[in-house]
């Protein structure tokens, strides 16, 4: 009886961990080869029922890790995005057309295998390793998103009982260096496939930034905030409210960024020339919208800036700041509210909204990452006193801004 009643609360452990899991993103991976420094690209922008993340830093595998997790994972078990000290980086996409006796569900696995995949693998083949070696069923419908250190990147479409590859730097498959996921498989049922619109938003961007070689970590934050529709062509930008306190209500639906963005993942990869401690990872902790991107390295002491990692509530403040924010941008909190933006609050003709002013901010930071990157570069390494510096200047100075800027309660 005792026995039966442990397998009975494992079980609904295990579903309360995986419950919301299921996650509707917009994702790309770029070949080193056609980026603008040289340097392999992976973005995620996280969509999820679970608003509330925070960042944190493991050692219970072959390789030490950064990953993104959900606030209430206290013991960080599922990891939906992140790199380790090879070099490797991994994201998703949920796919909705892959496993088609159960139309494509999410069982939820997805964050046990990128934390496995971090924890052990360094190259694409060690990934590939896994992913054969996994139990069957994997109980998983996803696009998973990987770029190695040897300048690896693809996509590896995979279900329940196999999946299929696709590499960037194959030009057969990526002609201009890039892959795009939303929320289908291209090697799944067609007449099932999910998030097209922003698939069609995030192609027309990333096939113009492609003619002009600008893709980059720069490219890839805007592509985060987007504000034109794919399927529509409505760009929000076309009619700015005149002042951010007069109320003007849009329909926001299935644009890249959208209620249910929880997060950003932008990885910036090495040359095979460099050292794996210099890939960095741009992590939008909260909504793109109401939120700063801020680098992150892997340091020997595996430290994070405060405001990203959870605090003694168990939350991140600068999630708490965004979702604070964030009501300002979406105040309807019946019936059909999320899909309806206050757009006065976000952009306005004279320059208050909140993505206006969340803009210099973010100016400041990475205007000092990347002095450190370029110093970097030529020292071959990172110096991890001047990555505590800088982290210590991040939590003061952004916990300083938004106070400043949005008159939020932001000790820390």
């Amino acid at each position: 009886m005792k026995q039966r009643i442990n397998i009975y609360l494992a079980l609904l452990f295990c579903f309360l961990s995986f419950a919301g899991a299921s996650e509707a993103c917009t994702t790309a991976i770029v070949s080193g080869k056609y980026t603008a420094d040289g340097r392999s690209l992976l973005f995620k922008q996280r969509d999820t029922n679970d608003l509330e993340n925070k960042m944190m830093s493991f050692t219970d595998g072959k390789y030490d890790y950064l990953g993104l997790v959900n606030t209430k994972d206290t013991l960080g078990q599922n990891v939906f995005g992140g790199f380790n000290k090879a070099g490797f980086a991994i994201m998703n996409s949920a796919s909705y057309n892959l496993n088609p006796n159960d139309s494509g569900k999410d069982d939820g696995s997805d964050g046990l295998i990128m934390k496995e995949a971090l924890q052990k693998c360094a190259t694409l083949a060690d990934f590939e390793h896994l992913l054969d070696s996994l139990p069957k069923p994997l109980n998983t419908s996803s696009n998973f998103g990987v770029i190695d250190a040897r300048g690896g990147a693809a996509y590896y479409e995979t279900g329940n009982y196999k999946y299929r590859k696709y590499e960037a730097n194959n030009p057969d498959i990526a002609p201009l260096g890039y892959l795009i996921r939303t929320n289908f498989s291209y090697s799944g049922d067609r007449s099932m496939d999910k998030g097209l619109s922003r698939y069609q938003a995030a192609q027309d961007l990333i096939y113009q930034a492609s003619l002009t070689n600008s893709l980059s970590v720069d490219f890839f934050i805007g592509v985060s905030r987007s504000l034109k529709h794919g399927l529509t062509k409505t760009n929000l930008y076309d009619n700015l409210p005149a002042i951010a306190d007069d109320p003007v209500f849009t329909a926001f639906r299935d644009y890249i960024p959208r209620y249910l963005s929880a997060s950003s993942i932008i990885v910036r990869g090495i040359t095979q020339k460099e050292s794996p401690d210099q890939t960095t990872l741009w992590i939008t902790l909260g909504s793109p919208l109401t939120t700063v991107p801020i680098p992150l390295w892997l340091t020997s002491n595996l430290d994070l800036p405060a405001i990203l990692k959870a605090d003694p509530s168990g939350k991140a403040k600068l999630n708490e700041w965004s979702l604070q924010l964030k009501k300002r941008l979406f105040p309807i909190e019946r019936g059909e509210g999320a899909d309806y933006v206050n757009l006065a609050a976000l952009i306005t003709k004279d320059g208050t909204g909140i993505l206006q002013k969340i803009i210099p901010i973010e100016k400041q930071i990475k205007k000092q990452a990347y002095n450190f990157q370029k110093k970097w570069t030529i020292a071959g390494k990172i110096n991890e006193k001047e990555v505590t510096q800088f982290y210590n200047w991040v939590d003061q100075f952004v916990s300083q801004s938004y106070r400043d800027s949005f008159d939020l309660q932001t000790n820390i």
